[in-house]
């Protein structure tokens, strides 16, 4: 949904909205991204394909934001460090991008990212930026706490947090062990400490 759509026609019906969003990562689980279409998600939520037209451009966003976004909207975690916060940040990222979901649609996506400047600019603004926002108050606290400087390019570190999940996972193909978020986490945060 763009700005310029917000506030015309009837409001969102939300239980319409999660119907879609669970029907479109059930499919991409089972089928694979390239055989859904925005009509056979329609099928499944019960819903006409206008509805889902309201809201997404069309299949990559849809498939993106019913795959991909659990852990922007997940508890900020507050544990009283960073190096906890960064492990309970990074794992929410290693169980989203562990799901069957994920691996199916990955391929599709980067292939319509790559395609698509258009839907590359609606993805970054629409998702990364807020989940991005969001996530700064982690290394605020920590800023404010002494673990780290001001100086810190916070933007480039959840790049990085997310770039080594995605590669790790997404790119590689590994299976996560129990400790992979703590260890990236370590990673970061030995990175970025004051000395």
């Amino acid at each position: 949904m763009t700005s310029s759509s917000a506030g015309r026609g009837r409001p969102r019906d939300e239980r319409s909205g999660a119907a879609i969003v669970r029907a479109a990562a059930e499919l991409v689980a089972e089928s694979g991204y390239a055989a859904v279409s925005i009509g056979a998600v329609a099928t499944r939520a019960g819903v006409g394909k206008d509805t889902i037209y309201r809201r997404w451009s069309g299949k990559p966003e849809l498939v993106y934001e019913a795959v991909f976004t659990a852990a922007d909207t997940a508890e900020l975690p507050d544990t009283g460090t960073l190096e906890g916060d960064l492990t309970a940040v990074v794992q929410s990222l290693v169980e989203e991008f562990s799901a069957p979901a994920a691996a199916a649609a990955l391929p599709g996506l980067l292939a319509d990212f790559a395609a698509t400047p258009k839907l590359r600019t609606t993805i970054r603004s629409r998702f990364l930026q807020p989940a991005k926002q969001r996530l700064v108050t982690v290394f605020d606290r920590a800023a404010q706490r002494g673990e780290m400087g001001a100086d810190v390019p916070v933007d480039l570190m959840l790049d990085t947090l997310a770039g080594a999940v995605f590669f790790h996972l997404g790119v590689v193909g590994e299976h996560p062990d129990p400790d992979l978020s703590r260890r990236i986490a370590v990673m970061i945060t030995k990175g970025i400490e004051v000395r």
